[in-house]
């Protein structure tokens, strides 16, 4: 932008800056950020906890700059110390993946930028994508219009303050701000409105309906679509494809990938940070920030390029360790060789002083594990001229004349549009909806075991891992060992078996449900987006898991990853059909690519 387009700019949007002389407030209380800490708010017994997040650190970027440079960092929440004397360092136009395994502190990270717990300046605007839009009178595209006019409201305003200064009209922020109200035009407010909506899975119809009459997870992609709309200098994005099916993660990934700001995405998906990702952020089990350029495979192969350099370093230097000790040890009292070992020990003390290389140590693996069952004889499940209308009539059909088999050997994973119907077919298949017309029969022994995406809600905040699987399972005994060891298998352990689960993370209480879907002994279970809330290392144990199991499994989940893994056969659902997919998972996702429109 050149300096006479800069300063025309200033003049015309200074102007009308302050012919609307909208109040907008700046610092904690912009609107574009979350600041009610709403990740760290812990409902137990309806009693909400919200100040036990502390962070300390010194923030040392230089005042006028876009990049975030933050010294020391550390983390505490409920008293575990999350990070630990960490540097964060994030630079303007990249694009950050923060990866770490379940319960390590990611979403008290992204809530503890959002709240600037650590003082950012105010020309660093954060939106952190954490809860859904609230319940209104207005429709989708409304909510995300006002929410723009409130952001270029702010811009302008920012503008004016800037100019007020003295040297302001030099201020190098000018340029950028110009450019996102220019980019922000408002007879381009619908139109763009509309897209983003309709990339992340709003039909024409489902735009126009109010806000207050929509689920959490619709609500939840009209908040994402507000953030995408605002372009905000720091985005936080935690598991932003929890809500979506394939086509809407693919649109996404697409729209993210040039995503020209500062953007942290939180993801259990490494198809998705493959695909949008410039840099990651390892948050690990020595509570240390690491990071690696490249997207997700490129951290993988680095990191273990890093670890066998590291060990093979540790390996020698303890073999040198060993050898000047071994000499110290045979000197006698010979005079001579007193000196030569003194002068060794000399060498050890220097190699403590600069800091001895540290053993690789990863931290302990676990494997999901299905209880195996008895195979029964086909037909297991069937559909069979099966029909199903909401409203009970045949004319307003969701699926009709469906012919389906299911057996023990079966791995399918159910792939299709919002709305088409995935999640109602897993409730047919478990009793939760009848047919309208035909009929599903089971084998009379048939066990079906089922996790869904409001698995998690169903448990008792108020009681610990142990003491809910005690009284879900009395029939199992009440003995301690076998409850730890039963939550152990699935990664509960320690502190983790003994807390109200209403302390824990999402991924935490996702391991208890699967722990409990373990002890049910299921024929077969269906998996409704299962990897929503766990970590990368958790859904490949689950994949292994699913491929080990005796039984049969039906998936529908957003990871191409998972899918590619674990199913044998894809059955598309579209249009009131259940059809096979003539191809793999990779083919699927490259077909939605090719119909993104940005």
């Amino acid at each position: 932008m050149s300096g006479a387009m800069s300063a025309s700019k200033a003049k015309r949007l200074a102007a009308r800056a302050a012919k609307k002389g909208t109040p907008v407030s700046s610092g904690k209380n912009t609107p574009l950020e979350s600041t009610n800490n709403s990740s760290d708010e812990l409902d137990v017994s309806n009693l909400k906890i919200s100040t036990d997040r502390t962070a300390t650190g010194v923030y040392t970027s230089q005042e006028r700059s876009r990049d975030i440079k933050i010294h020391s960092y550390s983390l505490n929440f409920h008293g575990r110390v999350l990070i630990d004397n960490a540097n964060i360092e994030l630079n303007f136009g990249r694009r950050y993946g923060l990866i770490g395994s379940n319960g390590s502190g990611k979403s008290t990270f992204l809530a503890s930028l959002a709240g600037r717990d650590i003082e950012i300046p105010d020309h660093i605007d954060i939106y952190l994508l954490n809860q859904e839009a609230e319940p209104s009178e207005f429709n989708a595209v409304e909510s995300v219009i006002m929410s723009a006019q409130k952001e270029v409201a702010r811009l302008e305003k920012k503008v004016e303050e800037i100019l007020g200064e003295e040297d302001g009209g030099d201020n190098p922020l000018l340029d950028d701000i110009y450019e996102r109200i220019e980019q922000m035009d408002p007879a381009t407010f619908e139109t763009r409105a509309c897209t983003l909506l309709s990339g992340l899975g709003f039909s024409a119809l489902q735009m126009k309906k109010k806000t207050k009459d929509m689920s959490g997870g619709w609500r939840m992609r009209v908040a994402l679509a507000r953030a995408l709309f605002i372009k905000p200098t720091l985005l936080l994005l935690d598991e932003p494809t929890n809500h979506l099916d394939l086509e809407a993660t693919v649109w996404l990934e697409e729209y993210l990938k040039t995503y020209d700001r500062i953007l942290i995405i939180v993801s259990h998906s490494q198809d998705f940070l493959n695909g949008v990702c410039s840099n990651m952020m390892h948050l690990d089990h020595k509570r240390k920030l690491l990071y690696y350029g490249g997207n997700y495979d490129t951290f993988i192969k680095t990191k273990e390029e890093n670890e066998v350099n590291q060990a093979k370093a540790y390996a020698k230097q303890q073999e040198e360790i060993a050898h000047i000790k071994k000499f110290i040890a045979s000197a006698g009292t010979y005079a001579n060789l007193v000196r030569q070992a003194k002068s060794k020990q000399k060498i050890i003390d220097k190699m403590e002083a600069a800091g001895l290389i540290e053993k690789v140590e990863n931290p302990l693996a676990f494997k999901f594990s299905f209880t195996d069952v008895v195979k029964l004889p086909p037909p297991v499940l069937a559909f069979q001229d099966v029909s199903f209308a909401w409203d009970g009539k045949m004319e307003n059909c969701l699926y009709r004349n469906l012919e389906l088999g299911i057996d023990m050997d079966s791995r399918i994973a159910l792939v299709g549009p919002n709305g088409a119907g995935k999640s109602t077919l897993l409730k047919l298949m478990d009793n939760e909806l009848v047919p309208t017309g035909g009929r599903i029969q089971k084998h009379t022994a048939l066990k079906l075991g089922k996790y869904s995406q409001h698995s998690n809600d169903q448990l008792d905040n108020n009681l610990n891992p142990i003491d809910y699987m005690r009284n879900k399972f009395p029939n199992e005994g009440s003995d301690l060992s076998y409850w730890r060891q039963q939550l152990g298998r699935y990664g509960l352990t320690g502190t983790h078996q003994t807390s109200l689960i209403g302390t824990l993370s999402d991924g935490l209480k996702s391991r208890l449900v699967f722990a409990e879907l373990a002890v049910m002994r299921p024929h077969i279970i269906l998996l409704d987006e299962p990897t929503n809330h766990l970590d990368m290392e958790s859904i490949d144990s689950l994949a292994d898991a699913i491929n080990r199991f005796t039984g049969g499994v039906v998936l529908v989940s957003h990871d191409f990853r998972l899918i590619s893994q674990v199913a044998k056969e894809i059955w598309r659902c579209e249009n009131g059909l259940v059809q096979p997919f003539k191809g793999s998972i990779n083919a699927y996702k490259e077909q939605l690519r090719k119909q993104v429109k940005l």
